[in-house]
């Protein structure tokens, strides 16, 4: 009854951790949510949401309604989205999509016929590399040859 587990014994899952991408939230079409959605992988919204969210991917769908203020990684934008987004990665706005508020983005992909307006810039997360001087005496940019010839 109270036997010890085998520490080795991979056999059943976990039931209390779900697997990453398991936390999908999808909002179908002629659904309307107001409120904040917290720790969600993915989203999908094809109805209306009024929300604040955190997420790792957010798709709204053709028929989408997306208003709020959303952090997230990617966005992929078929419908239509008001407020404040950042889009960490990639934003993306497709043929029907329309955005408008506040956009911050890394990389941006617009398709023909989408639209984007308000507040747009590119986020300043991600830091240029800096040149660094070359140092005479540093044996990494000298051939064997030059710096054996150092030694003696």
């Amino acid at each position: 009854m109270f036997d010890k587990k085998n520490e080795n014994d991979n056999s059943t899952p976990n039931v209390f951790r779900p697997t990453k991408g398991s936390a999908k939230v999808v909002i179908g079409d002629g659904v309307s949510i107001t409120g904040e959605i917290k720790k969600a992988d993915e989203v999908q919204i094809d109805g209306e949401a009024d929300v604040t969210m955190k997420t790792d991917n957010l798709v709204v769908g053709v028929t989408g309604i997306c208003k709020g203020n959303i952090d997230t990684h990617n966005a992929d934008i078929w419908g239509s989205f008001e407020g404040d987004l950042n889009a960490s990665g990639t934003l993306t706005v497709q043929e029907q999509g329309k955005i408008s508020g506040s956009i911050e983005y890394q990389n941006i992909q617009i398709k023909l016929g989408g639209k984007l307006s308000g507040d747009i810039k590119l986020s300043e997360k991600v830091q240029p590399i800096k040149k660094e001087t070359k140092n005479d005496n540093d044996l990494s940019t000298t051939s064997m040859q030059d710096a054996l010839k150092k030694d003696k």
